[in-house]
């Protein structure tokens, strides 16, 4: 098949470590001469990158296959990701798919490209879970002023309600030295932020070189890390509470390059539920990570994960993470509502909350995260920070976050996009972000 004056559009659901890849895949298609184009373009081939973690992401598939279609009927449509390792048929089987591939087949796509006739059943390549125990690096550049490197991917970890096991496979690490390798020509292409990401990044060094030991720590990657020159800041996207050692803490802060924010996983402020939920910690682990946060990064930003509606949750459960994080010293919370998964533990799990309760409780959670925000952006008024300005025109105004994460806004000014700047932090406006003055 000639590639020459062939279009390709994609579509990243899910995480950053989603994120990551597509943007390989898609650096992929353009050296075999496919030329991208917007999703929202019409194209010759739409490739959309499937997460599973929430039934929301499942149910939003179908709405990005049909507004693909509406752009292009004859378009060639590839399925790829964690929803279509874990239920490949079910991808296939709706209307306009032409491929789907699993957790292995995705990085090699084109291969499987013979030309672009549409087929009347989707066909599928899906390897058994087992099978992905090989690591590919990936990295994203090119979409924003900041770029997510992988660094892991899998997890051994058998939390209750979690499929990524079964979509991604044993956790495994890329090699430091393709790391450092990866972070270099990132800075060399003058992207001023690297965002560390993978599924379960605090085991980085695990399966290494193939094996299940640890031939480095993840303490040894944010160090080798810190010295790599031409990078202005790396940014840790979330990491296990009992994977983020007190060495780590230590070190990043009076790091270089790393920045002071942390998002740390809690999902309940019960134990009773992090027992049924398999979680490796209990609540007094996660409360010493947050004391010696604050104790050597007092303007550091923390963020939670948190799960409502698990099966087993009790307004008396409910209330005890609600008032556990109401008084903990965080900066936001990021509020998923259960669903269930097929072939998890929890789904046969007893005390099933119904949706009105969980729905409930996810608005609490959120109003409890809008708080938590605006008592942290307070407490950096001020102060002075240095800013990353994005490339985004909204509404007349370019965004930027601070080192510590707090999102401040000017009027738009294209000379300021991916540029660093010193400001003074001076009020929250109506929109909640912040404003501030320039240093000069």
């Amino acid at each position: 098949m000639n590639n020459v004056d062939k279009t390709v559009a994609f579509y990243t659901l899910g995480c950053k470590l989603n994120f990551s890849e597509t943007s390989t895949i898609t650096r992929n298609f353009v050296n075999e001469g496919f030329k991208r184009v917007e999703f929202d373009e019409k194209a010759d081939i739409y490739v959309i990158n499937t997460c599973s973690v929430t039934d929301n992401a499942d149910k939003r598939f179908k709405t990005i296959v049909k507004s693909a279609l509406k752009q292009n009927s004859n378009a060639f449509l590839i399925a790829i990701g964690c929803y279509a390792q874990l239920k490949p048929k079910e991808l296939a089987d709706v209307n306009g798919v032409d491929l789907v591939l699993g957790a292995t087949e995705k990085f090699n796509v084109t291969s499987y490209i013979n030309d672009l006739t549409k087929n009347e059943i989707g066909e599928v390549h899906s390897c058994e879970i087992e099978d992905a125990n090989f690591y590919v690096g990936s990295y994203s550049i090119g979409d924003r002023t900041r770029a997510f490197l992988k660094v892991q991917d899998g997890c051994d970890y058998k939390c209750s309600f979690c499929t990524i096991p079964m979509a991604r496979g044993i956790s495994r690490s890329d090699t430091l030295e393709n790391v450092l390798k990866n972070a270099k020509e990132i800075s060399e292409k003058g992207i001023k932020e690297i965002v560390l990401t993978g599924v379960n990044i605090g085991d980085y060094g695990k399966g290494e070189f193939g094996d299940k030991k640890h031939e480095h720590t993840f303490l040894d990657l944010v160090k080798a890390l810190d010295k790599v020159e031409g990078i202005h800041r790396l940014r840790i996207s979330s990491i296990e509470p009992n994977l983020l050692k007190d060495e780590t803490i230590d070190f990043i802060s009076t790091s270089n390059c790393f920045v002071p924010h942390f998002h740390i996983p809690l999902q309940s402020g019960s134990d009773t539920l992090l027992k049924l939920m398999r979680r490796r910690y209990l609540k007094d682990t996660y409360t010493s990570r947050v004391n010696k946060i604050r104790e050597v990064m007092p303007n550091c930003c923390i963020g939670v994960d948190v799960i409502v509606g698990f099966p087993g949750e009790t307004d008396e459960l409910f209330l005890e993470t609600y008032n556990y994080l109401s008084e903990l010293d965080v900066s936001y919370l990021h509020v998923f509502t259960y669903s269930e998964r097929a072939n998890t533990k929890a789904v046969k799990m007893k005390g099933v909350v119904d949706n009105k309760t969980r729905a409930k409780r996810s608005k609490m959670l959120r109003g409890l995260s809008v708080k938590k925000r605006r008592a942290f952006y307070e407490s950096q008024l001020g102060n002075t920070l240095t800013v990353l300005f994005e490339g985004e025109n909204k509404e007349g105004y370019i965004y930027g976050f601070t080192e510590n994460y707090v999102k401040v806004r000017t009027p738009w000014n294209p000379e300021l996009v991916n540029t660093l700047h010193q400001i003074k932090l001076t009020k929250i406006d109506e929109s909640g972000t912040v404003r501030f003055d320039f240093i000069k």
